[in-house]
């Protein structure tokens, strides 16, 4: 059997995007799934990197 993955891609203006990605990701881990979470962060600090 195949297994598929997928992907989310969360943009726009404002907050909350990361938030949800990581979000997500929690319940994916906590289903016994895995993930990869790819950011493109420019020169500001995000409390999400500590994670």
């Amino acid at each position: 059997m195949e297994n598929k993955g997928y992907i989310h891609v969360y943009t726009g203006n404002g907050k909350g995007k990361t938030t949800a990605a990581f979000g997500l990701a929690i319940r994916v881990l906590c289903a016994g799934g895995s993930v990869f979470i790819g950011q493109f962060v420019k020169n500001m600090k995000y409390n999400e990197t500590k994670i």
